[in-house]
């Protein structure tokens, strides 16, 4: 069993993929059930409007914008930007061009240049054929 401590509160917990407890996450949970029912009463509201109407700090409510749980409806807000080429977003890390290109190099990383899905064909087939054929026999 993997364990270790939370970055929130510093408790030991069985670490199961998450870097916050169990206890953390609930009440994360919760603050975010606050901050829903807040905006569908106050559509439009601010970050500070938000925390002051919640009492959850801004700082969580922006967790909640990088986690792209949440979104800004201003199209040019100073608040969240692309964390790779600074362009103004409404939810996320990344803005949907820079999503696109990082997909493109991760898939062209996997596959040493090569178009991923041709990644399939060679040895490695053959390999399994031969797996099967010893399986049966």
């Amino acid at each position: 069993m993997n364990v270790r401590n939370c970055t929130r509160c510093g408790k030991i917990y069985a670490y199961d993929g998450f870097n916050i407890c169990l206890n953390c996450r609930k009440d994360d949970e919760e603050d975010f059930k606050k901050i829903k029912e807040f905006l569908d009463e106050n559509p439009g509201a601010n970050i500070s409007e938000v925390s002051d109407g919640t009492g959850v700090d801004s700082k969580k409510i922006m967790e909640f914008l990088r986690q792209g749980r949440l979104e800004i409806k201003d199209e040019h807000n100073i608040l969240l930007t692309c964390e790779r080429c600074g362009k103004s977003i409404k939810t996320g890390r990344f803005c949907e061009k820079c999503t696109l290109e990082m997909q493109r190099e991760f898939k062209q990383s996997i596959g040493g240049g090569r178009d991923p899905d041709s990644l399939g064909s060679g040895k490695l087939k053959e390999r399994m054929r031969i797996v099967d054929r010893r399986k049966r026999g």
